[in-house]
């Protein structure tokens, strides 16, 4: 990997502007296709906030919650041991190595395909050149052919709560792992909340979960959520839907918090209209930390994307075609800043798309589904038309769940609160969606993308044979169902 040295200018045929997971693939990408590549890194290593403050870190603190739950719940079944003794330094050294290890990967990498990396903070100057401040006041100006944008976003902040206190967290705050608070306060019951409440909890926090909508993981059908909510119900210490935060007063003893009803809820997602207080929730408590994870924002507005004549929306969104090109030819853009869903794997794949399209080859995103996976516990994961849309788009349709509690594999691992739900198109059977509740969850929704890509029916899904006794043989199951051959349970016959 070559860096570039102080104050030198450079010339390209690709530059790409954030080294996040669709940055640094679209930089791969194109240089694999035989172009000169240059990518630009705002923080000193590849990966963005996926690998360094996101997916990977958190997943690897989730796989330690996984250690400590199963070990506590298996005193049920004949197996006991100790109270688990936390090292927190330990744990954080351990994420650390697991982030170092991708880091150094990718910096390999880059140097095996030739790529310049510069680090520093990019900002267009004009539609063909881009200036980049180092951290050592240094700058460099890069002067491109094409641009691909991949600047991802950013933890969404209400204005109101006093940021700057240390007890108050985003989600990067959080992964820190900086101390374990008594009480914490999650506000904003969607993914990230949830999978930070598994964490914190595991390693000894009292969880309250505040969230404005009327279920957690707001827009994923409600019986996939319900496994979900009763577990968790029992572990955490308070569930609050439908209300909100009013305010958040930093004290000396802790975090004075004040909640109310959330009556009416905006279309910004963000409620900070005083209403009645939440039904279930108390007229204000005081916490040890508070997490505030109520979504992101996409980081158009940060890059001078005006002075190069792209347009970006008052949010900070960039439209782009299916090629990922904005309205200016030789500028492409992907990932977050291109809009929902903010994923990693929809980035790597619009990275592709753009770098193939810069490369003069014929390119363009079209993913029948892009799969979302919450690595709570049980871990929930979707694709295609949930049942709230199909429902929405008039979509007739058939639908089956499995219920876990008839598998040989969920019982066997202790487990078997799990649901496998298949949407199939009625009269034709294609696969229209799928939805998973259970362990793993996360790992078995492949092959319901695969199916709806490839146009399966449930006859294909039902025919196909799968490994027994297994969790993916669920996704069998309920295409039998759907078909009328199921012997693994009985369904009654209409």
């Amino acid at each position: 990997m070559a860096e570039t040295p102080k104050n030198n200018d450079l010339k390209t045929e690709i530059v790409v502007l954030g080294g996040g997971p669709g940055g640094y693939t679209a930089a791969f990408r194109a240089a694999d296709l035989g172009k000169q590549v240059v990518l630009i890194e705002r923080y000193p290593v590849i990966g963005g906030v996926c690998l360094n403050v996101g997916c990977i870190p958190s997943k690897a603190l989730l796989h330690i919650a996984q250690v400590i739950h199963e070990a506590e719940e298996f005193g049920n079944n004949g197996i006991t041991f100790g109270k688990p003794k936390i090292d927190l330094d330990k744990v954080r050294s351990w994420k650390a190595g697991v982030t170092k290890t991708l880091n150094d990967g990718l910096a390999g990498l880059a140097k095996q395909r030739k790529v310049t990396v510069v680090y520093g903070l990019g900002k267009f100057t004009s539609a063909n050149t881009i200036s980049v401040a180092a951290n050592d006041g240094s700058t460099t100006s890069v002067q491109f052919d094409q641009a691909i944008i991949a600047v991802g976003s950013h933890p969404t902040k209400i204005p109101t709560f006093p940021y700057g206190d240390p007890r108050l967290m985003d989600s990067t705050d959080a992964l820190e792992l900086k101390q374990i608070p008594k009480k914490l306060l999650i506000v904003g019951g969607g993914i990230i909340g949830l999978e930070m409440a598994t964490v914190y909890h595991a390693l000894g926090s009292e969880i309250s979960v505040v969230e404005l909508m009327d279920q957690i993981i707001p827009g994923c059908d409600k019986d996939l959520i319900r496994p979900l909510h009763n577990r968790i119900k029992k572990q955490y210490k308070n569930i609050w839907l439908e209300t909100k935060v009013s305010s958040i007063q930093a004290q000396a003893k802790g975090l004075k918090v004040s909640f109310d009803r959330a009556d009416s809820i905006p279309a910004s997602g963000i409620h900070t209209i005083p209403g009645d207080k939440g039904k279930d929730a108390p007229e204000s408590e005081v916490f040890d930390s508070v997490l505030v994870a109520v979504g992101r924002q996409p980081n158009g507005l940060t890059i001078g994307a005006d002075l190069a004549g792209v347009n970006v929306d008052e949010r900070g969104f960039i439209t782009v075609d299916k090629q990922q090109r904005t309205n200016i030819k030789n500028i492409f853009a992907i990932g977050d800043v291109v809009g929902n869903p903010m994923l990693a794997h929809k980035a790597t794949h619009e990275g592709k798309v753009a770098a193939e399209v810069a490369a003069g080859h014929k390119a363009a995103f079209d993913a029948l589904t892009i799969p979302s996976v919450a690595y709570t516990d049980p871990e929930i994961a979707w694709m295609g038309l949930t049942e709230i849309q199909a429902k929405q788009q008039g979509i007739e349709y058939d639908k089956a769940a499995f219920p876990w509690a008839a598998s040989g594999r969920s019982l066997s691992i202790g487990r078997k609160e799990g649901i496998t739900k298949l949407i199939c198109e009625k009269g034709t059977g294609r696969v229209l969606g799928a939805g998973i509740v259970g362990t793993n969850a996360g790992e078995l929704i492949a092959e319901a993308v695969l199916a709806l890509e490839m146009g399966a029916d449930a006859e294909d899904v039902g025919l196909t044979i799968h490994p027994h006794p297994t969790l993916s043989e669920t996704l069998g199951f309920a295409a039998e169902m759907i078909i009328g051959t199921i012997t693994d349970i009985y369904v009654k016959k209409s």
